[in-house]
Parts: structure tokens; sequence; C-alpha cells
């Protein structure tokens, strides 16, 4: 029974104290009287050795980056109408303009192991401005103490190798923020993550780290560039980038493959098999290698002799008997020709072949600022990854059945968002899209800010929006689909007092109960002045685990102030009464005495 003085938490989840707990479940002899870990007696444990030398990466200030992702946060989302666009189609998309690690962790509660699929294009590590450095200095920037982070602020400085901690800084930025990434992947998720020269190395380190070697899926090496770049310095132009691609779990496929060309497969002789298409049958090894597929393979009725490849046959002689007797091989009128085998399609158990780690056909930079030429009839913004290649990579990761989420975190110019619009568009498909933008500021002389986009964030926003109302040469809209819209929030500070509160196991419950009333008698007044209920239902139920596409109606018949809350978006009547009946995992009914007692 919920008692007066239970309270919501007033943070994200604490994923310190989380391994923590665990640590002590498994292993309780390490720990002190005091709760501390006794390191001497951990390395005493069976099965644990002593570290000697080993391989390890390290740079300067990884334990404080790992601490920052594992810290909680205190801060809140703050839902804007006014910038949140055909609402009731948004079906759980979601623009976020804030710090994208503070967001990260305030988005754990509610989408643990829900994301099917991230992709980020995080700054890359060019010595020019370094905006996620982290370095929350007292008056850096007024923005940091608007979210509750009241150190400090976001260091804008130039990275350059000369300070010493060129890798370092870089490092330091995007390790917490995948350590996070990695608690919202499901368990059969995927990561995609580009980057170029300069970090590609680092990052896969980190990421093996992060995500274990084993679930490393591949590098994939777009070309980047159209035309050739004659201001290089070394004689060489870098016409490429990279894609590292990790799975949660490497016991389940990371991505689909290519789809099978079936058109390619007829049934030129009436074979009452089907339609077949015709495959190689050369070998693969030497013969020292593999002898019993080195022979000679000679025609049964005309007896030509077709000799043997340099690397010898595919399958050994037993098999290739059976395959003649099959009627399988396909022999060609010249002795010099090479036999090949009969594959037919109703055979084929997959329909996908591999997928090539060289990706983007014809797709470059230039296409993604194209696109924003297209999209603002200007150019806005500098260097967007281009749709046609984010949509390749979720194409791989997610399906058309099932409502995958997609979660990018350096929202950037809304390059992701547009790539799962057009995707469910083509395929009929149900994907969602979070996007987290820093509302970095436009330059004040740049065409962008004249046009009233004071921040990146709002050039997401813009671009997004045309994208589902129609623009330019794309005057078809998307408004009115499911899913054709999109619901924006602002990483702002908690509505709650940093002070949190909590019964005294001592006391008694009817002490408590007098306890906790005093604490809110204390801070309502303020509460009040701060925000709106809404404001603080938000920040409850955001904390409590539901997530941003949750359904919520206040109970009319209810004495006082009671809303009831489902983490479905279903909007239909019949699905709200099969929610009220459940009351499980898919709804809970949430309430308040009254708005002061929130």
């Amino acid at each position: 029974m919920t008692t007066p003085y239970q309270t919501a938490p007033f943070t994200s989840p604490d994923l310190a104290a989380e391994r923590l707990i665990a640590l002590k479940a498994h292993l309780p002899e390490i720990f002190t009287a005091d709760g501390k870990i006794d390191l001497q007696a951990l390395a005493s444990v069976d099965g644990i050795e002593p570290l000697r030398e080993h391989y390890r990466f390290e740079w300067s200030g990884k334990t404080a980056a790992r601490r920052m992702a594992y810290s909680p946060a205190s801060s809140t989302l703050t839902f804007l109408k006014d910038k949140s666009v055909n609402t009731e189609h948004a079906k759980g998309n979601a623009i976020i303009e804030g710090e994208n690690l503070e967001v990260l962790k305030l988005l754990l509660a509610a989408y643990r192991r829900q994301v099917k699929c991230i992709y980020i294009d995080p700054p890359y590590n060019t010595g020019n401005d370094f905006v996620y450095d982290d370095d929350y200095r007292e008056g850096r920037a007024p923005y940091w103490q608007q979210t509750g982070q009241v150190e400090g602020g976001v260091r804008i400085d130039s990275n350059t190798e000369t300070d010493g901690r060129y890798h370092s800084n870089w490092l330091s930025m995007i390790y917490p923020r995948l350590i996070v990434a990695r608690e919202l992947l499901r368990d059969d998720g995927v990561i995609f993550v580009s980057i170029d020269d300069n970090e590609v190395h680092n990052l896969r380190k980190v990421m093996d780290e992060v995500f274990g070697e084993e679930n490393f899926v591949a590098e994939l090496i777009w070309k980047s560039r159209q035309n050739k770049d004659n201001r290089n310095t070394t004689g060489v132009s870098v016409d490429h980038e990279y894609v590292l691609c990790f799975s949660k779990n490497d016991a389940i496929r990371a991505i689909k493959g290519s789809e099978r060309k079936v058109e390619n497969y007829t049934n030129p002789d009436n074979d009452p098999r089907g339609d077949w298409t015709s495959g190689n049958m050369v070998g693969l090894l030497p013969e020292n290698l593999r002898p019993n597929c080195h022979y000679d393979l000679v025609h049964p009725d005309t007896g030509v002799n077709y000799g043997r490849p340099k690397l010898g046959w595919r399958y050994e002689c037993s098999t290739m008997e059976r395959l003649i007797k099959e009627n399988r091989i396909l022999w060609p009128s010249a002795s010099d020709g090479r036999p090949r085998k009969k594959i037919f399609i109703n055979e084929i158990e997959d329909k996908f072949t591999g997928f090539s780690s060289l990706i983007g056909d014809d797709v470059y930079t230039r296409n993604g600022t194209g696109q924003i030429e297209e999209i603002f009839e200007n150019r806005y913004f500098d260097f967007p990854k281009p749709t046609a290649l984010i949509y390749e990579l979720i194409n791989q990761a997610t399906g058309s059945e099932e409502p995958d989420l997609i979660l990018d975190f350096f929202g950037g110019s809304g390059s992701t968002a547009q790539a799962v619009l057009e995707l469910n568009k083509a395929d009929g498909g149900n994907r969602k899209f979070i996007l987290v933008q820093l509302p970095e500021l436009t330059d004040e002389k740049s065409e962008a800010f004249k046009a009233g986009y004071k921040k990146i964030s709002d050039i997401t926003m813009e671009r997004v929006k045309r994208v589902i109302n129609g623009y330019g040469k794309k005057p078809d809209t998307l408004a009115g689909h499911a899913g054709c819209g999109f619901s924006v929030y602002r990483l702002s500070r908690s509505h709650f007092p940093r002070q949190d509160w909590a019964p005294d196991p001592k006391a008694g419950q009817n002490a408590n109960a007098a306890a906790f009333d005093a604490w809110v008698a204390k801070y309502e007044n303020a509460l009040y002045m701060q925000a709106t209920p809404s404001d603080v239902l938000d920040e409850v139920l955001l904390k409590c685990g539901f997530d941003l596409a949750r359904r919520i109606e206040a109970d009319a018949n209810a004495p006082q102030t009671v809303w009831q809350v489902w983490r479905s978006a279903d909007s239909t009547a019949d699905a709200l009464r099969q929610a009220q009946g459940e009351r499980g995992e898919r709804g809970e009914r949430r309430g308040g005495t009254t708005d002061a007692n929130l």
C-alpha cells in the first residue's frame, strides 16, 4: 500500500550504486563493515589473479570520465508544446534540446534496454571548437546553471595538440556517453558511430571496452568525397570516413545484410524444381591444404575433361558425383569453359546476402549539404550526413514489423529523423526516433542566425518539421500519418528541492508522516512559483520510468487530483479500456492527494 511519505526518485538511476549492489550480492565478503570494497579481500577471491602487466587502454582523465557516466542526473525534461509538431501523431518521436550526457541519464529510467538502434555522428577531433568538453567551471555558461549543474558551463575552446590532451579531451567526451548509451540498447540492439582518421583507432579501443571486443561487428568505410581534395598537404586526398558498428550481444545477428536479388533466378529449361541461378564451383584453397578437392572434372556423357582450377573445386569427389546424378551441373560447350552449379531459389534459407563493408554507393557529403539547401533554400548547416547513408544503416538494424526505437544523441541538423520518416514511408514501418541536440549558439554573422535560427537545435527542429509538412520541390506532406510528428523537450533544472527526503527507519510511521508534511510545507511555495503542475507531473513520471509516449488522463470522478497514466501511446478508447484493466507492465495508476503534495 502507498504510504504518505513515499516519494518519487529525485534523480535518474544511480548506475554506480547499482553496480555496488550487484557486486555485494555476489561477493559480500569483499566489503568492509562501513560498506567499502576491501581490495586485498577482492584479490584473494578464487579465480581473480592479482594485477600484473596487462593490456589496457588509458588516457588522462579516464577515471573522471567513467565516474561522470555512473553519477546520476538530477535535472528534468520540460515539454515545449509550442515547438512540438503534430503531437497527436508523434507516437513517441521526440527531439530533446539539451546536453546529451545529462539527457541520456534521464532517459535511463524509461528507456533502459529499449533502444533498437543508435546512430551518432559525434564532433570529429579536428582541433576546432570543442563544445562537449564537460569542463563545468563556474561562470562559463549560464546554460548549465539553468539545467541544475551549478558548478559550471560549457567550455568551448580549441582542442589543440599543443595542450597535451588532444586525444584525451576527445576520449573523455565520448567515453561516458557510450557507457550510458549501452545501458539504453536492447539486448538485440546495434550502435553505429561515424568517425574519421583522427580518432578511429582510439574510438575502436573505447568501444571494445564499453561494448566488448566480441561484439564488434564491422568497421564500415564510406567514400564521403566525390572529387579529390587538392588542398591536402600530404599528397593524399582523404576521400573516406568510417562507421564503427557494435552489437549489444554477439549471439544475435546485428545487421540483416543485402537483400538477395531474386530477379536473377529464372527457369529457362523448365526445370520442375523451379527457378534457379548458376553458382561458382571453383575452390578456395590450394592442393596442399585441401587435396581431396583437386581432381579432373569429366562430363560423364561426352567425356570432355574440364580439368581442375588452380584452387581446385568447391566440393570433394563424392559430393560432385551426387550433383552430377541430380542433374545440377551446368556443362559448358567448350572444354576450356568452367562448369557451374544450379542453385534453386526454393532452397535458399536466408533471403539476405552479406552486407558490404563499403557503404553509401554514390552518396557523398555534398548530398547532405544539398539536402539542407533544398529544405531551407540556404546552407544553414555545414557537412551534415546525407539521409541516404543513415537510411541504409537503420534499414540494416531494424525492421518494419516492430516499433523499433532509434536514438541519435548528436542530433545535428536532424538527418536521422528524416531517415526514419522516409524509411517508414518506404516500407510501412512504425519506427520511432529520439534526437538530442545541444542548444549550441549559431554564429551571429551566419545566414542561419539572420534567419532566426539562434541555436543548432532550432535548425534540427525546423528541418524535421519541414520534412513532415513538405518543402521546396517536395510539397508532399506526411502530416496526418502515424508517427509523423514529434514532441519537443528541453533539459531544465529539477522542479524539486536539491535536498532529498527519506523516512527515518528508527521513527514510527506517524513521526515520518509528520516529518514529510513539514518538508513539503517548507518547499511547496517555491515549487508553485517555479513550475506548473504538469511540469512537476512530467518530472515525476520520467523519473518513475514512464516513457515520453505515455498517456495521461485526469480521473474526473476522484475526490482529489488523480492522474491515470499508461506507458502505451495508443489513444483509442478500446486501448484505454484495455490498459485500465491490465494495470500490469503496460500501465500503472499514479495519484497524488493535491497538486501541492506532488
